[in-house]
């Protein structure tokens, strides 16, 4: 992958601005942790996941600019131009490899990348997650800050639903993770053992974020039943 192909960094730089005005204007968003999230290098911020407007909060209230992975299906028409103009990456739920490259390729020249573990939007309890964030952290040589996105969906509500105006959330940055491949350990072992640290730290962030300011998770799925399916990203 080749710089000239990366995402702008100027996209998230104005982008970020937008989603302030969402997130504190048009919602009431408490943000507590930020400064846990490192101010130079590579970054992955590791987010739960559970409505449509989860992407433009992370990206407002993000002490950096940051590009986050979104469904490939977003892109097109006014919505698919505004996302590639603000800087964000588009992921193939057949594949996906794409994505990580230019993911790579945006941690590797210092810059901040956002992802939801979970691929997908439903309970956002972390109780799985995708090995591409815990294979960005090990070859992009990034901390994992685990983020706790609180709010924007309640029972009863689907995976699209927009919050009511000034509707309170809560965004929770954790401390980082940092995962290494230790000497003697296979590549796919310390992709498992990396992945299921993520997975860890961000379920207990959101736990703990939860019980503190009494904003708890839909216990229902995408669909409206109750249990952990959820609409693939």
């Amino acid at each position: 992958m080749t710089e000239q192909r990366l995402p702008s960094p100027v996209g998230p730089a104005w982008s970020r601005w937008v989603g302030r005005f969402l997130a504190r204007g048009v919602w009431a968003a408490d943000v507590v942790g930020a400064h846990r999230v490192p101010r130079t290098g590579p970054v992955l911020l590791a987010a739960n996941h559970t409505g449509v407007v989860d992407g433009p909060i992370l990206i407002g209230v993000a002490p950096r600019p940051t590009h986050i992975l979104v469904k490939e299906e977003m892109f097109h028409g006014p919505v698919g131009l505004l996302l590639t103009a603000a800087g964000q990456i588009p992921v193939d739920r057949q594949g996906g490899r794409a994505a990580l490259t230019t993911a790579l390729g945006v941690l590797r020249r210092g810059g901040v990348v956002g992802i939801f573990p979970e691929g997908n939007r439903g309970r956002g309890d972390a109780t799985s997650a995708r090995a591409g964030i815990a294979w960005l952290a090990l070859n992009g040589q990034a901390p994992v800050v685990p983020v706790a996105i609180l709010g924007t969906r309640r029972t009863g509500e689907s995976v699209g639903h927009v919050p009511g105006f000034r509707r309170r959330l809560v965004v929770e940055f954790g401390d980082p993770v940092v995962v290494e491949r230790a000497p003697g350990v296979s590549g796919r072992a310390a992709l498992v053992d990396a992945n299921e640290a993520v997975r860890v730290a961000l379920s207990d962030l959101v736990t703990r974020a939860s019980a503190r300011s009494g904003l708890v998770l839909p216990t229902d799925g995408p669909d409206g039943r109750d249990g952990p399916d959820a609409e693939p990203l």
